[in-house]
């Protein structure tokens, strides 16, 4: 059966149709899944503001994320420096480079201590503690631009913002994309409102753990409310992907000598408060410990968090990945109208 051109071009009219409507029904639950997260949002904002608890650690020392934020600046010929400038200019917080970005590692999370933040990042080093960390590889590549021979090209992209500012980033320096790499695949610790990763923890045939044992790294880093609810658009979060990369199954124990005791129980990484490291299984970290330029901050409060606030966090979580699926499908929907549009005027 031969269908006329009356018949074509009617069917084309329902294919457009069809697709308009479903634009039109999908903006309108990302609207309401937006306002809902607007709503949740405002009542944790006021949440915060009524119990904000200021601490300081043991020795009355207290290191600010605005503190890393200020030794990050200072290398001002470093990618990280640089980046750290655009975030806080106006002007230039809205390139796409910078929308597709989360920060430099060393300001998306905190630990308890100067000990602990210290090590760890000893750690990591300089390089990873200054590595920018990108969601997509979108945003990778938004940061570099080559030429025709594959050199890079210093107007375009981090570099060309450097060069506008008298700035020229050295070398190489690293970028996280999270969307490549592997997430930790299993659950997460019941009812525990940071997330943390449920690892099974070292044991001695007794069931105890070794003596000085305090957790893995992974799980010892803090995130802040808008760090803990983001998801990638695989639905992981900031712990299982980026963390869990940078620190795997790394131990923290209280002292150099207890690691010694449990090195039968390691099998990547130890590290202890008072500087001892292991950042193998095998390969020990000797010598004297290096304070890292740019280190973690500590945690500026804490406060007996209500089951309820900690559910709205998981929801408002939950509700923002489900806005970033919509408008992944809203601009499939919108490509597929284009095309039929396209299909049709080539018909007339």
């Amino acid at each position: 059966m031969n269908l006329s051109d009356d018949d074509i071009t009617e069917s084309f009219k329902d294919q457009i149709k069809q697709h308009e409507d479903n634009i039109d029904f999908l903006n309108f639950q990302s609207n309401r899944l937006t306002d809902t997260v607007l709503d949740l949002q405002v009542s944790l904002g006021k949440y915060h503001s009524a119990n904000v608890i200021k601490s300081e650690n043991g020795n009355g020392a207290f290191h600010t994320e605005e503190e890393t934020v200020e030794q990050i600046l200072k290398k001002e010929n470093s990618a990280a420096g640089i980046f750290c400038w655009i975030k806080a200019n106006t002007q230039t917080s809205n390139l796409a480079f910078v929308k597709d970005t989360l920060g430099v590692v060393a300001t998306l999370a905190k630990v308890e201590s100067d000990d602990l933040s210290r090590i760890l990042s000893e750690y990591l080093g300089l390089e990873t503690m200054l590595a920018i960390v990108c969601s997509t590889n979108e945003g990778v590549k938004a940061l570099e631009k080559y030429d025709t021979e594959g050199a890079v090209n210093c107007n375009g992209g981090l570099h060309g913002i450097g060069s506008s500012t008298g700035k020229k980033i050295n070398g190489r320096f690293v970028v996280i994309c999270l969307e490549d790499l592997r997430p930790f695949v299993g659950r997460f610790v019941d009812n525990d409102p940071q997330k943390k990763l449920a690892i099974p923890k070292p044991t001695l045939p007794n069931g105890e753990c070794p003596p000085g044992f305090l957790d893995y790294a992974v799980n010892m880093i803090h995130l802040d409310s808008n760090r803990l609810s983001f998801l990638t658009a695989g639905g992981h979060g900031l712990r299982e992907t980026l963390f869990y990369s940078l620190f795997s199954h790394l131990q923290v124990y209280k002292t150099r000598d207890e690691i010694l005791l449990a090195l039968r129980y390691i099998n990547d990484g130890a590290v202890s408060l008072d500087g001892g490291m292991i950042k193998k299984c095998g390969i020990f970290a000797l010598g004297s410990r290096q304070d890292v330029e740019v280190k973690f901050p500590l945690i500026s409060g804490e406060s007996d968090v209500p089951p309820d606030y900690i559910e709205a966090e998981d929801v408002v979580r939950k509700l923002k990945w489900e806005t970033t699926k919509l408008a992944a499908d809203i601009q499939r929907e919108q490509q597929l109208l284009d095309l039929r549009k396209g299909n049709s005027i080539s018909q007339d």
